[in-house]
Parts: structure tokens; C-alpha cells; sequence
């Protein structure tokens, strides 16, 4: 996509986000549920495969257009950018990366238009942090595999029509995982009510169940026991998007605040007078103004292949840690007001809380960029 015609996509999905998802926002939240109108007005603009390929009808853009554009979608409730963020990040990314000929033709083109729903089936129960834990198993019966284990926490279950289940077909650790296109309708395969959350509501997990869950051979996704390799992979591209949505988010935030300190009258004048309130928004501005420095140039190096996985976890590792700072200044700049149900900050509050814990704990980054420079 050359400049011009991506200067155009961002000036489009900027204003659509800032002028009807954003005023959706309370309608989200008392409802758990992006509106059809939004749902339907995301497909049409191509949103739903911002990141695959063109000629499976996505936009094809680059890691480092991809990030710009999420700095836009982040900047509304993050349910919906999670609408169509796992299609075309972590479960998107494994057909990509890892699909056959077949696969790809069949799934990444539904994935691209929105016909389709994927979801990245990895995390269970014991192995949530430590993925070359877990148990569900893929044993083979004659020309396929019959797979069992649970999978929690799972981004987009109630809706997915297509899972990539991560499932043990050899020895322990790593090398022994496998990867497996499952088809909702699959026998055996159920997914359970949608979770209760603190926040991000109209984002949905669940839990699934495979009991018995007979698959062919074709629904493996690369070749056996690389399976866990696919997952990190993409889990290093999701990270850079989540990276990005902090940023939006937090700038979200920081534009609250801003506009909040303007208005309020404490003392005979704005609060925003007051240096101390001053001091909370300038550290807002210099960490935004960090976390988006640093995306940027993680995008940069991810796209030019010279770093596809220490910039991935310090961008996601900062920029989830800094939009929880963000935040919490946020409310502290509204004080008693922004403690109340109903005030964009508290909401936001709590959705941004997620960002610290999923794909990839914070403490998980740490250990990531440590042995990354100890190796």
C-alpha cells in the first residue's frame, strides 16, 4: 500500500473510531456486545484483515503500518479492536506462517472479510506462562488424531468458528506440541459460558473442552512438533499490536485527563493550574511519548528482520506497564469523580489492566529480555 493510500486508511478508521465507536462505548459495556452497526461498518473497511495477506483479501500492511493503524483502534474500548485483532494476529499470523496451500485458501479469506472467526486455543489451566506445559493431547488413530485437554482464557471462543489448538504429540517440553486447525461444529469440541471479567467487556473468553476430538491429518498446521515454535511467532507479532493498543489507549486516557483538568474549578480556578496536577500530566506525556517511540522502531527492526523478539517484549512490556500508569493518574486527576461507574477513565482503567497479564505476563517479558541478552 503506498503512503498516500494508507494516509487515507488511517484518516478513515481515525474518524470512525472517534466519531461512532467511541460515543458506542456505554452501550458496549452495559450490554457486553459491539453493536451490529460497528461490527458491519469494521468489515467493510477491510479492518478484519488489516494484517493478512492481499490476496486473501486482507490489506497486507507491514508490521510497522500495522502498529499506526492500531494506535487508532486502540484508542476506543478495547473490545473493539479484540473483534478482529486475534484473526488477524496470534490465530490469523499461525495460518500465515505455518498453513498449507489448502488451509490458507479456505480459512484466511473468511478470516479477511469477517465471514469467519478464529481463535488462538494455547493457554489451559497449568500452562498459561509456561505453554511448553501443557497437556492437551493429539494421540494419532489411523489417518488423523484424536485429540483431549481443556484450553481457558480463550480471546473470541463464543464466537470463533475456527480454533488453532495447540495439543502435545510428542515428549515433553516444547518440542513436543503440534498445531491443529479445528473446526467449531467439530464432535467433542465445546465451549463454555463466556468468562466474567473485571473489564473489557463486549470482549469475550471462554473455556474450551476437546473431548475425543477426531481431526485429519490435514487439519495439522506446519509439520508435527513445531507447533510450539508457530506459537511464538506469532505471539511476538501479537505482542507489537498489544504494544500498540497501550499506546492508543493510553493517549485516549491522557486526552481525558487533559480535557477534565481544563474544565474543573477547584480553588477560584482549573485544577489544570495547579502544578501538582501539571506534574501528573507531563509523566503521562513523556511515557506515551516513550511507548510510542518504542513501537515504532520495534516495527521498524521486526519488518527489516533484524529483531523479531527483544523488541517485541520490551515494547509490550513497557507499554502495558506504562498505559496502567497512565490510567491510574487518570483517575487520580479526577479524584472522587474518577472513581465513579459511568466516567470513560474508570472504565478504562480497568480494561487496561489485562495488557499486563495476557500473551505474556509482565514478568514473563522480563525473563524473555534477560535471556535474550544473557544468551
Amino acid at each position: 500500500m503506498d503512503a498516500r493510500d494508507f494516509a487515507d486508511v488511517l484518516a478513515t478508521v481515525r474518524a470512525f473510531v472517534r466519531d461512532r465507536v467511541v460515543p458506542s462505548e456505554d452501550e458496549i459495556e452495559e450490554t457486553d456486545a459491539i453493536p451490529e452497526p460497528i461490527r458491519r461498518a469494521a468489515r467493510d473497511m477491510g479492518l478484519f484483515g488489516y494484517a493478512l495477506p492481499e490476496r486473501y483479501g486482507g490489506l497486507g500492511l507491514s508490521v510497522g503500518e500495522e502498529v499506526r493503524l492500531v494506535f487508532e483502534l486502540g484508542y476506543a474500548s478495547p473490545a473493539f479492536r479484540s473483534m478482529f485483532g486475534t484473526g488477524n494476529g496470534i490465530a490469523g499470523q499461525v495460518l500465515v506462517r505455518a498453513g498449507t496451500d489448502a488451509q490458507k485458501d479456505a480459512w484466511l479469506p473468511r478470516l479477511a472479510s469477517g465471514e469467519a472467526v478464529g481463535a488462538f486455543a494455547l493457554t489451559e489451566a497449568g500452562a498459561g506462562s509456561d505453554p511448553g506445559a501443557l497437556t492437551t493431547a493429539a494421540r494419532r488413530d489411523g489417518d488423523g488424531y484424536v485429540i483431549d485437554g481443556a484450553k481457558r482464557f480463550i480471546t473470541n471462543a463464543p464466537e470463533a468458528d475456527v480454533f488453532m489448538v495447540f495439543a502435545r504429540t510428542g515428549g515433553p517440553g516444547g518440542r513436543g506440541i503440534s498445531t491443529f486447525l479445528v473446526e467449531r461444529d467439530a464432535a467433542g469440541l465445546h465451549v463454555g459460558p463466556a468468562d466474567a471479567k473485571m473489564g473489557q467487556r463486549g470482549a469475550h473468553t471462554a473455556e474450551v473442552l476437546l473431548d475425543g476430538v477426531r481431526v485429519p491429518a490435514s487439519s495439522m498446521v506446519g509439520t508435527e512438533g513445531t507447533g510450539f515454535r508457530t506459537a511464538m511467532a506469532s505471539l511476538a507479532h501479537g505482542r507489537l499490536s498489544i504494544s500498540a493498543v497501550c499506546v492508543g489507549l493510553a493517549q485516549r486516557l491522557l486526552d481525558e485527563t487533559v480535557a477534565y483538568a481544563r474544565e474543573r474549578v477547584q480553588g477560584g480556578k482549573p485544577i489544570g493550574e495547579h502544578q501538582l496536577v501539571q506534574g501528573l500530566i507531563a509523566d503521562s506525556q513523556a511515557e506515551l511519548y516513550a511507548g510510542r517511540s518504542m513501537v515504532l522502531e520495534a516495527a521498524r527492526a521486526y519488518d527489516a528482520g533484524e529483531d523479531t523478539g527483544l523488541g517485541p517484549s520490551c515494547a509490550k512490556y513497557f507499554c502495558s506497564e506504562m498505559a496502567g500508569r497512565v490510567a491510574d493518574r487518570a483517575v487520580q486527576v479526577f479524584g472522587g469523580m474518577g472513581y465513579m461507574r459511568g466516567v470513560a477513565v474508570e472504565r478504562l482503567y480497568r480494561d487496561v489492566r489485562l495488557f499486563r497479564i495476557f500473551e505474556g505476563t509482565s514478568q514473563i517479558q522480563q525473563l524473555v529480555i534477560a535471556r535474550h541478552l544473557l544468551r
